[in-house]
């Protein structure tokens, strides 16, 4: 049996709470239109909750490939 495939996705403040307000709009429409929020619901939990983790990030020239 496979294992359930995981994304990390890198995000800074500002952009978490962008990501948590566009939820809750999503969730909000969908409210609007009586139809289920279970799958938002998880999702602002997921993202709500995650941990934060520092780490270095290291940039590195692109490969030229046209040499």
């Amino acid at each position: 049996m496979e294992r359930e495939k995981r994304y990390h996705i890198v995000l800074d403040d500002y952009e978490h709470g962008l990501m948590l307000r566009a939820l809750n709009d999503e969730k909000t429409k969908l409210l609007k239109d009586d139809k289920m929020t279970d799958a938002v619901d998880e999702l602002i939990i997921k993202v709500g909750m995650a941990p934060k983790k520092r780490f270095k990030i290291i940039y590195k020239e692109k490969y030229d490939e046209t040499r």
